[in-house]
């Protein structure tokens, strides 16, 4: 959960090492975030970027942990009134909640971040721009082939590390394993 706060404008080799500062001071419970003071927690995420406005967001969602019974007591609701509640979390978006749903909760969510967008908009000519504006239509087709756990977080997983070698905001389509099915037409290459 932490991670998902933590890789927001990010790469996840800084997210990763802001983790691994909190996991080395045992931190990465919703109970020592919440004791922790924001300028120790701010200095072991510097790594992050944005280190103040992700304290304040690591706290917020500690807080809703807590005040939610638990982790144990989250994990028990229903997908949709998790989602809710993690929305109303300052700082946490529809790609963050999911990606929490997703990855902590093990929930078939898909995380329609940008490359997942990029990709799907590119492969299928949707008509549908790609736009965080659109983040809804583009996880909703995904979750109408019915994918279970496991598949959406591979299938997440391997559309962002095409998006970062080949689906670019300048796609690289020479390099790209799909080319001959794909449909986007407006390559450079």
């Amino acid at each position: 959960m932490a991670g998902a706060i933590l890789v927001q404008n990010t790469t996840w080799a800084q997210a990763a090492r802001a983790v691994a500062a909190l996991d080395d001071h045992r931190l990465l419970s919703p109970k020592a975030i919440c004791q922790t003071s924001p300028e120790f927690l701010g200095e072991l995420i510097r790594s992050a970027g944005t280190y103040r406005i992700k304290t304040r967001r690591l706290k917020a969602l500690a807080s809703h942990v807590q005040t939610g019974g638990g982790l144990r007591k989250l994990r028990h609701q229903p997908t949709e009134r998790l989602r809710a509640g993690l929305l109303a979390v300052d700082g946490i978006g529809p790609e963050t909640a999911d990606a929490i749903l997703l990855y902590a909760f093990d929930r078939p969510v898909f995380v329609a971040d940008a490359y997942a967008r990029r990709i799907l908009q590119r492969i299928h000519a949707d008509p549908c721009p790609p736009t965080a504006a659109n983040y809804a239509h583009y996880r909703g087709r995904v979750e109408a082939c019915d994918f279970g756990v496991a598949e959406l977080n591979e299938f997440h997983a391997l559309l962002v590390e095409h998006g970062k070698r080949c689906c670019r905001a300048r796609a690289l389509c020479g390099a790209c394993v799909a080319v001959a099915g794909c449909r986007f037409t407006g390559s450079p290459d």
